[in-house]
């Protein structure tokens, strides 16, 4: 059975959001990504699958390595879904600051 994965499930996992980050700066190989984590280089690469299965990594041969790189653009599913609840938040932040500037203004 082939199970479809999006993004939503990829960046479910702690591990797989730690490697999103490491790549945020720059691209590794999938051993330089491993050596960041205790967890058995198998398992960082069935990690690395899934990421580049959601295609919110890249890959790119360069002699006889793979570098693994982030592609951002397909991050921003995941920040337009976010966005509604950061603007309510802002809202709902910005409500209770202005009724504590009223309550200070009262002593």
């Amino acid at each position: 059975m082939n199970l479809r994965r999006d993004v939503f499930q990829a960046i479910a996992d702690p591990t797989r959001r730690a490697i999103l980050l490491l790549l945020a700066t720059q691209a590794m190989t999938a051993g330089a990504i491993a050596s960041n984590f205790n967890t058995a280089r198998p398992t960082v690469s069935k990690h690395l699958q899934i990421l580049t299965e959601c295609e919110l990594l890249g890959q790119e041969q360069n002699g006889r390595e793979i570098y693994y790189h982030l592609n951002a653009q397909n991050m921003k599913e995941v920040a337009d879904f976010l966005e509604p609840f950061r603007k309510m938040w802002d809202e709902r932040f910005n409500k209770l600051e202005a009724i504590m500037e009223k309550y200070k203004t009262k002593k």
